[in-house]
């Protein structure tokens, strides 16, 4: 799965086409960010405030569902294209972004309050966002190289970081100058940003038109080092969502106010997420992509430690607990940029967006899991054991993390040497 060389389009090497793919690149994950920021961050508060019940949003919660499953459907991305006048990818995206945009527009017609057909709207605007998005993964997969890939995936989540602005603080405060309709046309206005963007997509066509093997999920498998690299998908991360699921209640119960964790959460963690991806990107590029998931993992399990002993009483106070949030924050955007890089260094030319695709959602089922769990946990066990076992997790994951990364690059050694 590995692959040691690039040799997909040598021309990438070029400073001017490194700039337009970083184009290119930056518009289809922004845009892509607005919609899903929109759901996320903006509209349960916004329902909240219009009279929805407090059940009815917490199903919301069920849209990360086709994020989740997306895998199913990437292999028939990878092998075929609705729209193949356009070229492969871009023939799913523009056609797939044109339906999350009318998507949108199409909440404007329906109250806030009403829960039920705005989850219809939003299920369907998270399926045809999803399927974008493995189209997209899967163009930054074929034609990022080992030069460009760190600075690739630092503009990915700065895109996502952007989008937390754009789609989630943005659309809120225009919610309350402006009103619900007016909020909704305009993100559904700048959501269609990647129909730029795909103007300037380089044309590839679908892996099977080239002689190369029919992409599947069982492709995936066919490679010797895919159990471990999924493996490391399943273990790097696997902490996370125990403290992410828990970390805004953590912060109310610890007395800080409202509107702190709003700006916390929200423009502050954006702008954090901005600075932490070029300093990933950097780091990266002077001390190694492995290097830099070490260094990473041991500042996450020291930020989950903070926490704990902020819980115990050890370390007391507000501002540690709102320190320990945006430490957490700024690493995770770092992390991103690493296993993304990680990921799109594994993933296989012929089928680039299933095997992306697999590897992120793995990483979400886990985080998603830990996630569920930890509510349960901390009315159970109280948060400075919550905290205290993520921590643990954390430093276990990430020494299962180092030998995964060691045994794959064995690997590549081993195969490298027999093909020569």
């Amino acid at each position: 799965m590995a692959h040691t060389t690039e040799t997909y389009h040598d021309k990438t090497d070029s400073g001017s086409l490194d700039q337009r793919l970083m184009g290119v690149l930056g518009g289809l994950y922004l845009a892509q960010g607005i919609p899903t920021y929109l759901l996320l961050v903006a509209l349960p508060p916004i329902m909240r405030e219009s009279g929805a019940s407090r059940t009815a949003i917490g199903l919301f919660s069920l849209l990360m569902l086709p994020m989740i499953l997306k895998f199913a459907v990437a292999p028939l991305v990878d092998r075929w294209s609705p729209m193949p006048r356009l070229g492969h990818r871009r023939g799913w995206i523009i056609p797939t972004q044109l339906l999350v945009s009318t998507g949108i527009a199409a909440m404007s017609f329906t109250d806030p309050s009403q829960a039920g057909t705005l989850f219809a709207i939003c299920l369907f605007i998270t399926l045809a966002s999803s399927v974008q998005d493995i189209a997209t993964d899967g163009y930054a997969v074929r034609f990022l190289t080992d030069k460009t890939r760190s600075l690739g995936n630092a503009v990915q989540a700065g895109a996502v970081a952007l989008g937390v602005l754009i789609g989630g603080t943005a659309a809120l405060v225009v919610f309350h100058l402006a009103g619900w309709k007016t909020m909704i046309l305009l993100v559904a206005a700048l959501s269609l940003l990647p129909l730029i963007a795909a103007r300037f997509m380089e044309q590839e066509q679908p892996a099977t038109s080239s002689g190369a093997k029919r992409p599947s999920l069982l492709g995936f498998f066919r490679h010797p080092q895919a159990w471990l690299i999924l493996g490391f998908a399943l273990t790097y991360r696997a902490s996370e969502g125990l403290v992410r699921g828990m970390e805004g209640a953590y912060l109310v119960d610890s007395k800080v106010p409202t509107d702190w964790i709003g700006y916390l959460s929200g423009s502050a963690a954006a702008t954090a997420g901005l600075f932490g991806v070029v300093i990933a990107a950097l780091i990266i590029r002077k001390a190694g992509l492995t290097a830099t998931l070490v260094l990473l993992g041991g500042l996450r399990s020291l930020c989950f430690l903070a926490f704990a002993l902020n819980a115990f009483g050890v370390w007391p106070g507000i501002a540690i607990a709102m320190s320990a949030s945006a430490f957490q924050t700024l690493i995770r955007y770092m992390e991103l940029v690493a296993i993304y890089s990680f990921f799109m260094k594994a993933a296989s030319k012929d089928q680039p967006g299933t095997d992306f695709t697999i590897l992120t959602c793995a990483e979400l089922i886990i985080y998603m899991l830990g996630a569920s769990i930890a509510g349960y946990f901390a009315d159970h066990l109280g948060y400075a054991t919550l905290f205290s076992t993520a921590t643990v997790i954390s430093l276990l994951g990430m020494g299962l993390s180092v030998w995964f990364l060691n045994r794959i690059g064995k690997t590549s050694k081993i195969t490298a040497a027999a093909k020569a």
